[in-house]
């Protein structure tokens, strides 16, 4: 016969057994996925946005980052490897990203941050109302091409000929030279348009570019861009011509001229996303957030070099201008 003592001990053990359990069921660490070609600085502003909700990677979250090397190719495995590992969630910073990802689930949420043209590209149905599994914000990118080209043609009232550097690849890109063309007929403009699909053809785009004899060089925004951004500086360097790029750091670095959202505030607002799909959200039921804050980023020394003179009235609107 079991002694009282023993029964005590059983139950108190099965008790705690059960206790520990459902303590392991409740604060059970989610699992963030996080799928990019690279990283880059204006990441931050994720990492930062999830700190500032109180969830901290290593503590109560996991945030398994898987970058592509810079190359965009190397996404879709990325992605199955995502879902593999049981991701809660998937954040993705492009929209090739954000299409890799959807084709490796259409169950596990995911927040696009820096989409070019949602709507567009098929990845939501709406802003309003998203439906599916994919939510997050969206950088307006036909929008912002358009008066890229615009303010192009604002430093060089002359310029009759541009070369557009872009990634096919990049369905946000893609959206953005179809409102380019429109822009460009408009401001009578010409577009040559040369294609960068992957790191190693960035050189041989280049001298293509070059040999196009351009007036003006146009830079879409895409992951290899940022990644090779010093050799995209460099490059615009050595053609001597005005050159709008894709972000403010790139003009820190020697790059002419950027107008863009900032990338960063919209990376803090994809973490507001995560946290609320962790607590239950649908993402068919989140909004799809535009940017509301652009910067135009001037290089006046680069100007100098060009022989450009900046208009007055365009350094009045310039968030940042580097002398």
């Amino acid at each position: 016969m079991m002694r009282r003592r023993e029964f005590i001990t059983l139950v108190g053990g099965v008790a705690a057994a059960w206790s520990l359990a459902a303590r392991g069921q409740v604060v059970r660490t989610p699992r963030v996925g996080f799928l990019a070609s690279t990283d880059q600085i204006f990441f931050e502003g994720f990492r930062r946005g999830l700190r500032d909700l109180g969830r901290i990677d290593g503590v109560n979250i996991t945030v398994d980052y898987r970058f592509g090397g810079g190359s965009d190719e190397a996404l879709p495995l990325l992605a199955r490897q995502l879902v593999e590992s049981r991701a809660d969630v998937i954040v993705a910073p492009s929209s090739v990203a954000t299409a890799a990802a959807m084709q490796a689930t259409s169950t596990i949420p995911i927040v696009m941050v820096l989409a070019g043209d949602p709507v567009g590209s098929k990845f939501i149905a709406s802003l309003s109302r998203p439906g599916g599994n994919v939510t997050g914000t969206s950088q307006m990118f036909p929008e912002v091409s358009s008066k890229q080209l615009e303010l192009l043609k604002n430093v060089a009232p002359t310029l009759s000929r541009v070369v557009v550097l872009w990634n096919p690849l990049n369905l946000g890109a893609m959206r953005s030279l179809e409102a380019l063309r429109s822009a460009a007929r408009t401001l009578r403009v010409q577009l040559l348009t040369v294609e960068i699909r992957a790191p190693d053809d960035l050189d041989s785009a280049f001298s293509a570019a070059a040999k196009l004899a351009p007036e003006g060089v146009l830079i879409l925004s895409d992951p290899i861009m940022g990644a090779h951004r010093s050799d995209v500086v460099d490059y615009a360097q050595s053609l001597k011509r005005p050159t709008i790029v894709p972000t403010k750091e790139f003009v820190r670095d020697g790059g002419l001229m950027a107008y863009a959202p900032d990338y960063t505030d919209l990376c803090y607002r994809a973490a507001a996303y995560v946290d609320k799909i962790l607590k239950g959200a649908k993402p068919a039921d989140l909004p799809v957030e535009q940017p509301t804050k652009f910067e135009l980023a001037i290089n006046l020394k680069t100007a100098k070099a060009l022989g450009l003179e900046i208009p007055p009235s365009l350094l009045a609107r310039a968030d940042e201008v580097i002398e």
